[in-house]
């Protein structure tokens, strides 16, 4: 006889704190989508109002009871908390409510953990665990040595944690250097693209926003397609060629939030700086949402945040399937509707993309007499040349050359 086992989920119950600094409603939300994400049965939802977070226990002690009978009532295996907390209020809320308690970062990172798959988003994964974790030691005492699953628990281990401070400062400093000799290799490769005169097109936009499936409808790449926040983590880079003939590297980057964790922008940084060295940006957001001005607002901050600020940007609407009428709406600035899942409005976002993209190159065609050796050898150089032919009449050169190279080598451009 075969028995079949099944993980049980864990029952949560999410509290959200409102001190007016952003709409907490709107977080509280969107907190139930991450523990869904993670794995979680949300049981019930509370949001205390408060001029500032209570030092002790985050929510106060009159609400924290509340919350403990809330607990008790739905047979809670967590607290989620939509805040970061401190050592001490971890610890009083869990002696005062018997629950395990994580917060919001800690369960963003647990999303990242379970969703990393490449080496580098794995060890970006660890590094923002370890320096979120190490200042947390302190105060938890021997809460450490509990062991088993659960949500806040995947990604370095029980194991690590319960090492010294000493053993997790070495392991920083190593995953550091991991990923900075990552960072070099990623810079070369951006250093050899701009050589050969390969333009990038980035993705950014806020998870869940249809990136991924733009990716597979312009290119087809194959990227894992879920209904999950931060379903995929790992770049993905991709030739797409434009209407003008121009072609150019797509790249594809990890989902952002509001709110996102300080450690995951520095931890992801180098992932992220390839929406900052790019050409255009493409800030994908779901027109299907009610939040999609704020989701585009957030994006735009995070750009900001990594120098992105002044890039040529298109918005592109996606989900435009899931909304009457709205491919019939006049365009409003830069920004194109589509539906990247049926493949809708796709020429006009290469349009936007070929139009957006700064006129320093071009393709050209060249016919040199073969006495300027010279300037076959400076196009061959400075150009990202695509086809030769020795013809009678001189040297044909098809290549992606620079503005300024193609008015040095004017007289002999063909029509």
């Amino acid at each position: 006889m075969l028995f079949e086992n099944s993980v049980k989920k864990e029952t949560a119950v999410l509290v959200g704190l409102n001190t007016g600094d952003y709409d907490a409603e709107a977080s509280l939300a969107e907190l139930e989508e991450l523990a869904r994400t993670a794995g979680a049965d949300v049981a019930a939802k509370v949001l205390q109002s408060r001029e500032k977070p209570d030092s002790a226990t985050y929510v106060g002690g009159g609400k924290l009871e509340e919350i403990k009978q809330l607990s008790e009532a739905n047979e809670a295996d967590l607290l989620i908390f939509d805040g970061e907390l401190t050592p001490v209020q971890l610890r009083n809320i869990e002696d005062k409510t018997d629950v395990r308690v994580v917060d919001r970062t800690t369960l963003i990172l647990d999303i990242f953990a379970a969703h990393a798959r490449s080496g580098e988003g794995k060890l970006q994964v660890e590094l923002a665990q370890l320096r979120y974790s190490l200042p947390r030691l302190t105060g938890k005492g021997t809460q450490l040595s509990r062991l088993g699953g659960g949500i806040g628990t995947r990604g370095p281990g029980e194991s690590k944690l319960e090492s010294d401070r000493r053993h997790i400062r070495r392991r920083i400093k190593g995953l550091e250097e991991e990923l900075e000799a990552l960072k070099k290799r990623r810079d070369l490769a951006r250093a050899r693209r701009a050589k050969d005169g390969v333009e990038t097109v980035a993705i950014v936009g806020y998870t869940n926003a249809g990136k991924s499936t733009l990716m597979n409808a312009l290119t087809q790449a194959g990227v894992l397609v879920e209904n999950k926040l931060f379903a995929t983590l790992d770049p993905t880079s991709r030739a797409l060629i434009l209407p003008d003939g121009r072609s150019v590297m797509l790249i594809d980057t990890v989902g952002l939030i509001r709110r996102l964790p300080h450690h995951l922008i520095e931890a992801f940084k180098s992932t992220l700086e390839e929406a900052a060295s790019a050409s255009v940006v493409l800030n994908v957001c779901d027109a299907s949402s009610e939040e999609c001005a704020e989701h585009i607002r957030v994006t735009n901050g995070i750009l900001e945040e990594l120098g992105a600020a002044g890039k040529p940007v298109v918005t592109v609407m996606n989900k435009c399937d899931l909304t009457p009428n709205v491919f019939d709406l006049p365009v409003i600035g830069n920004s194109v509707m589509i539906s990247a899942l049926q493949c809708r409005g796709l020429d006009k976002l290469r349009d936007a993309v070929a139009a957006a993209l700064p006129a320093t190159r071009r393709l050209t065609e060249f016919l040199l007499p073969y006495s300027d050796g010279a300037g076959a050898a400076q196009i061959r150089r400075d150009c990202a040349v695509i086809a030769e032919e020795f013809r009678g009449e001189g040297l044909y050169m098809k290549a992606i050359a620079d503005i300024r190279l193609i008015d040095r080598f004017r007289d002999y451009i063909l029509p």
